[in-house]
């Protein structure tokens, strides 16, 4: 086992009925003023918005809302918020939603106590983060992990640049985990949320270190459940256990547990980001659209990893086969999943039409910032790289 370090702050309440306890975890943690941050009107219909504020209220604790955080969250609605936090004098912030609402919370959380700050500034790595109001989370989708992880996603409304933004400062002090949320979500976004899960694992798994026996069987036991477990709620949201044990994937997925002793990869999340950035994509979707050119190109970097993901993961037998046909093999088997959830696995499925090669130059521009980075630790990936990926992707 490599040398790691590992820091989970997050208290997690998991089970039926737990948005009950927002009120008395918030108080916990001395709040009196709670923002609480919501997306569209499914928050409201469902009458989670009201479950939430009346736990607030018994609590004794005044609160206000901000809703309407798009997918793909927006830096003019963060603003938004910091302002309206500061204007409430919010001592916490309280994200009821899913991974854009998240994000939204901690950028919101993050401008509300640097609030001389221009908050772009700490995307672009001008300002270190140094001090942040408290979050909370009421999750109501399986998928992101940013329930438990020190990162939040922010898009530049008129560039239209994406960018990550990490520290153990974002990470939430509590996140409340009540799979029932999920029950009433579509198909694609149960499946969405599937890919992003198996994602944040296996841009760990993917990677240049090998020899971490344990995070090994902790990512492959990992996938083998997220992949077991989201085909049958693709089939049914209702499946009491398949949704409960996602919701659970989906928090240690993306808490760095399944990855340490060993550096990210996180290749094809970039590559997914300009596409979300671009064309305003669901994030899974966007994954699932690029990981199978990303294999196919880089697979030969190490054949062996790949062989033992298909063996471990998804069962393989290894008897009478080289690992060159394992690896391709693994790869087939991930795309053949994609596709049985009903998520693209091209740029023409994805929705964007055949792209132009001046198209998709400036989307291998754009994941490089424009010459300023290179991508990946499994393989790491310049420009030509990123572009070659993105042409095999583009059928």
């Amino acid at each position: 086992m490599n040398a790691f370090e590992f820091y989970q702050p997050t208290a997690i309440v998991f089970g039926p009925g737990t948005e009950a306890q927002t009120g008395p975890k918030a108080a916990q943690l001395g709040a009196r003023r709670v923002l609480v941050v919501y997306g569209g009107q499914s928050a409201k219909a469902s009458g989670l918005l009201s479950r939430v504020l009346s736990s607030l209220d018994g609590a004794g604790l005044a609160h206000e809302t901000f809703g309407g955080i798009h997918p793909n969250p927006r830096l003019f609605q963060a603003r938004e918020g910091v302002q309206k936090a500061l204007d409430f004098g919010a001592d916490l912030i309280l994200a009821v939603g899913g991974g854009s609402v998240i994000d939204a919370s901690k950028a919101i959380a993050l401008g509300a106590a640097n609030p001389e700050a221009d908050l772009w500034d700490f995307w672009q790595r001008k300002r270190p983060v140094e001090q942040i109001l408290p979050i909370g989370v009421v999750l109501t989708i399986s998928a992101s992990g940013s329930e438990t992880s020190d990162t939040a996603v922010l898009t530049h409304d008129e560039t239209l640049v994406k960018r990550g933004l990490g520290s153990d400062l974002l990470r939430p002090k509590f996140a409340i985990l009540d799979p029932e949320l999920t029950y009433t979500l579509p198909p694609y976004q149960v499946s969405c949320g599937v890919v992003d899960i198996m994602m944040h694992t296996l841009d760990r798994y993917f990677t240049s270190v090998t020899g971490n026996l344990l995070t090994d069987e902790i990512a492959e036991g990992l996938l083998r459940t997220v992949i077991a477990c989201g085909t049958r709620a693709h089939k049914n949201s209702h499946d009491e256990q398949a949704m409960s044990e996602l919701m659970w994937a989906g928090s240690l997925s993306h808490n760095d547990l399944t990855g340490l002793g060993a550096p990210k990869d996180f290749a094809p999340h970039q590559l997914g980001h300009e596409l979300s950035a671009r064309f305003d994509f669901a994030h899974g979707a966007t994954l699932s659209a690029v990981w199978g050119s990303w294999a196919a190109y880089c697979w030969k970097t190490n054949p062996a990893r790949f062989a033992q993901y298909g063996v471990k993961v998804w069962g393989l037998d290894p008897a009478g086969k080289t690992q060159e046909e394992l690896a391709q093999e693994a790869i087939a088997r991930t795309v053949d999943f994609f596709r049985s959830l009903g998520m693209p696995t091209s740029l023409v499925e994805l929705g964007c039409g055949l792209q132009t090669e001046e198209e998709l130059e400036e989307l291998a521009r754009r994941c490089t910032f424009y010459g300023q980075r290179t991508i990946g630790a499994f393989r790491v990936l310049g420009y030509e790289d990123i572009l070659e990926i993105y042409r095999l992707a583009n059928h």
